[in-house]
């Protein structure tokens, strides 16, 4: 495992942690494959129950790594980022998220894929996508309105503005907001508790909660990936991209 992507295995709680702090927790392609990798295999491992996915204090992740992410693109069906959201979406044992920092872009889109999310008071979400001249992914179009209703969704994807905790938790997109410090320890308190429980009746329970979306969760995952990936060489989003590298406001005025 990369040391971008730590594993740590405890009173058969797996904690994933995303460490990369110098770059905010930018995610690259190889940080996806350690991602998916290390849930694959917790899959049938028997000695995790549960799965606690976390960040560092300042950032839970900024999204995707631009650079890394426009060199070595691909959405193709067994692409890492696709890998990745697949392994979480299909996860069959409890998934907990300790958020704090920053989440931006998959950083938020993730936690609709955990069961449970604990969010510091200072953590900012966003979903920047709009902005950036593409649209949102890993089922968010599906998901999001359901959760909190079109005109909420709507807000929080149009505008791409970020929000507060205190929001997250109002639309229904974490669990508890907590003081920064104590997110990892009352996610990891939660964790334990829930590998104290019966197994399998929490698998299928999960499976229960889940069914009834599943299917459609797969296919908007897939339908938004077919719109995401030309979207990324439209002019949009070449000139969203141009502007973030050369830090400055993009310029959309010409557009149609």
């Amino acid at each position: 495992m990369s040391d971008l992507i730590k594993t740590e295995l405890n009173d058969r709680v797996l904690t994933l942690r995303m460490n990369r702090p110098d770059k905010k927790n930018a995610l690259t392609q190889a940080m996806y494959i350690g991602l998916a990798s290390a849930i694959e295999n917790a899959v049938d491992n028997t000695e995790v129950r549960v799965l606690l996915i976390a960040g560092a204090p300042a950032a839970f992740s900024s999204g995707n790594d631009i650079q890394d992410f426009l060199q070595s693109v691909s959405l193709g069906q067994e692409s890492p980022v696709l890998r990745f959201m697949r392994a979480l979406a299909q996860f069959p044992k409890p998934a907990i998220a300790a958020v704090n920092g920053l989440a931006i872009g998959i950083g938020s889109t993730l936690l609709l894929h955990t069961d449970l999310a604990y969010a510091g008071e200072g953590t900012r979400f966003q979903f920047p996508f709009v902005n950036l001249g593409i649209c949102p992914e890993y089922a968010a179009t599906y998901l999001l309105p359901r959760m909190m209703g079109h005109a909420r969704a709507a807000e929080l994807t149009y505008f791409g503005e970020p929000f507060s905790a205190k929001t997250a938790y109002e639309y229904g997109l974490i669990n508890a907001i907590l003081p920064d410090a104590d997110v990892e320890p009352h996610a990891l308190e939660r964790a334990r508790k829930l590998a104290q429980q019966p197994p399998n009746a929490l698998r299928v329970t999960k499976r229960l909660l889940k069914h009834w979306r599943q299917e459609t969760v797969t296919d908007a995952i897939q339908y938004e990936a077919e719109h995401f990936g030309p979207m990324l060489k439209q002019p949009e989003a070449v000139e969203a991209f141009t502007a973030f590298v050369q830090k400055r406001k993009p310029d959309f005025s010409g557009f149609k």
